[in-house]
């Protein structure tokens, strides 16, 4: 079993939090799959106007509970690639689930609260690893074999982020990948539609939503 490091950089890496990024390995040929399954439970709260983690890599066929710990309404949903959603309006105290039965990356949003956002990932292999604070990912327990290693990166396009992909023979000793640099990122902060396609109407001030 060997161990992946490399280390994703963008001209932002100086000056601002590096976005959270994912990579992960896509077995070839004869390489092995190995499985990845659901296993406990997975939550993205909803409180204080925030959905907690912002970001989550899960296995095909998870069940995700979606708690409002908010004394106030949301409307949780997704119109994005990995798994098409819309939660509706519910109160505070209440929790809804999806089930994200499709690999891919679902962007998800409040259709109340425009700056609500959260990732899901949703992969079929657990050879996966999440940026730490320096751009850097280790990924460990590598079974040999050839792979193709994909990278995502919040606010890159995916037609950019899959120019980045790499085919990678792998024999079980450690490998150091160096630095792979990737354009700027437009970050998680910039406008989105809401549900409708719609610009987000401006939220009346109210003593229970603060």
């Amino acid at each position: 079993m060997g161990e992946l490091r490399l280390r994703a950089v963008s001209p932002q890496s100086a000056k601002h939090h590096p976005a959270p990024a994912v990579i992960w390995l896509e077995p070839l040929g004869a390489t092995p799959a190995l499985s990845f399954r659901p296993h406990g439970r997975y939550t993205l709260l909803q409180k204080n106007r925030t959905f907690i983690p912002h970001l989550q890599v899960i296995p095909v066929g998870t069940v995700v509970q979606f708690p409002n710990a908010d004394p106030f309404f949301h409307n949780v949903f997704s119109l994005f690639d990995g798994k098409r959603f819309d939660l509706g309006l519910y109160e505070a105290g209440s929790s809804k689930t999806v089930t994200f039965s499709r690999e891919g990356v679902s962007y998800i949003f409040c259709n109340i609260h425009p700056e609500m956002s959260a990732v899901v990932l949703v992969l079929s292999t657990p050879l996966y690893a999440i940026a730490d604070a320096n751009d850097a990912f280790v990924l460990s327990n590598i079974p040999p074999g050839d792979y193709i290693l994909h990278l995502w990166v919040e606010g890159l396009p995916q037609t950019v982020a899959d120019r980045l992909t790499q085919h990678l023979h792998l024999t079980g000793q450690n490998v150091d990948l160096g630095v792979i640099t990737i354009p700027a990122t437009s970050g998680a902060s910039d406008a989105h539609s809401n549900k409708y396609g719609n610009p987000y109407d401006p939220i009346p001030k109210s003593p229970y939503d603060h």
